[in-house]
């Protein structure tokens, strides 16, 4: 009989990367549990919150007889996933950190630490994705060193490892790894592919994991907690005060403390205001948030968005896209947000809500992503013009001969 494969697996204290490491010990792998510490906090009795996640995941690595480690990636973290944080909302951007960290953090540190640190075959989490390899598969790729080398084989480039959506579509997690690098995807597994959630749950009720049932999934920022967001964005950034102003018609609706504390989308809770009124764009030059009356208002739709250099899973993009230099594909801007049909480089009246990466996928494959630096003009202010140039057709024409 072979020496069993060894595979490290991130826990986090949660159900599902509980059961993602009893599904490996079922297998046979040698498993060995990790619980990274991203964050210090306390909650609002003064218990710090890891440490109450990490003292779960260590009783569920007793429970399987499963070597546990921790380690500390909290200056990691700070520098190059809050600091960007930081940075990006005060550009006006809404970045979502789960990306950023599973980019620079999970899928690159700790992919790093678990195969050159602890000597695994692979390292495994508690998605709901999947992967074109099977688990033998995975164990036949060799870990690259960092740096690594400048022309990569060619034999690999033509036989990438792709990402799709989990059997629980409306669990996959797909979006939130759509920036992770080919090298450390190659040597990941997911237990939880083929599963849903409710299923997950009765694997974890069976196996006694009791103590993790009874949590609370984690929804939005995992370091803030149940704390209220303005609050704690504003412990680190200076309070800049400005007006909400309504769009329709320019009257002022009441002040806010910043505008970095809201984005598209949100529903803006603005004092002595009976009916709801929501973001719908902002200017941080003077410091107003405008603010619509409907989640749908014209202006929140945009015909066309930019992004920086994308990221494809793949490292190359789509045969499609270079011989054609368009492709058919879906995207989403939000995580469970439907998927919506769309021609690449040319995306039709999207609602553009907490935005910051567009997400592609081509069928089931999730192709990676590209964070949003620029947008086209509102529907609103595209209807704004047409109604001007209608009722002033002479400019129209001035402009049109200028043009010419």
């Amino acid at each position: 009989m072979g020496v069993a494969r060894h595979v490290v697996c991130a826990m986090s204290g949660g159900v599902d990367s509980s059961v993602a490491a009893l599904l490996l010990k079922k297998r046979g792998y040698h498993v060995t549990g990790v619980f990274m510490k991203n964050w210090d906090s306390l909650d609002e009795r003064g218990v710090c919150t890891s440490e109450r996640d990490c003292d779960d995941a260590y009783k569920v690595c007793r429970v399987l007889d499963m070597p546990f480690h921790q380690v500390s990636y909290v200056k990691e973290y700070w520098h190059e996933v809050f600091s960007n944080l930081l940075r990006e909302y005060q550009k006006g951007r809404t970045p979502n950190p789960d990306i950023i960290c599973n980019k620079h953090i999970k899928f690159k540190h700790f992919y790093q630490y678990a195969v050159s640190s602890l000597g695994a075959d692979a390292m495994a989490t508690g998605h709901y994705a999947r992967t074109s390899l099977e688990d033998e598969e995975v164990f036949q790729q060799t870990h690259t060193p960092v740096p690594r080398p400048l022309f990569r084989d060619r034999l690999e480039i033509r036989n990438p490892v792709r990402l799709y959506q989990g059997a629980d579509r409306l669990k996959d997690q797909t979006f939130f790894l759509s920036q992770i690098s080919q090298d450390a995807l190659r040597q990941t597994i997911f237990p939880l592919a083929g599963l849903t959630k409710d299923f997950v749950k009765k694997i974890a009720a069976e196996a006694g994991f009791h103590h993790v049932l009874k949590k609370k999934e984690s929804m939005g920022i995992c370091f803030i907690g149940e704390r209220h967001f303005e609050d704690f964005i504003l412990e680190y950034l200076e309070p800049k005060p400005g007006h909400f102003v309504s769009i329709e018609d320019g009257k002022i609706m009441g002040k806010h403390k910043g505008w970095f504390t809201f984005t598209l989308g949100q529903r803006a809770r603005i004092g002595g205001q009976k009916d709801p009124w929501f973001v719908v764009d902002k200017d941080i030059t003077t410091g107003e948030i405008f603010v619509g009356p409907t989640t749908n208002h014209p202006a929140l739709l945009r015909d066309t968005v930019q992004t920086n250099r994308f990221h494809w899973i793949t490292e190359e993009p789509p045969a499609e896209l270079i011989r054609t230099q368009m492709m058919d594909c879906h995207f989403r801007f939000l995580h469970q947000m439907p998927l919506c049909e769309s021609l690449f480089m040319n995306l039709q009246n999207i609602q553009l809500q907490f935005l910051y990466f567009a997400v592609l996928y081509k069928g089931d494959e999730c192709l990676g992503s590209g964070k949003i630096v620029r947008l086209g003009p509102s529907e609103h202010t595209l209807q704004k013009r047409h109604l001007q140039l209608s009722r002033n057709p002479k400019n129209s024409e001035q402009s049109s001969e200028s043009d010419s």
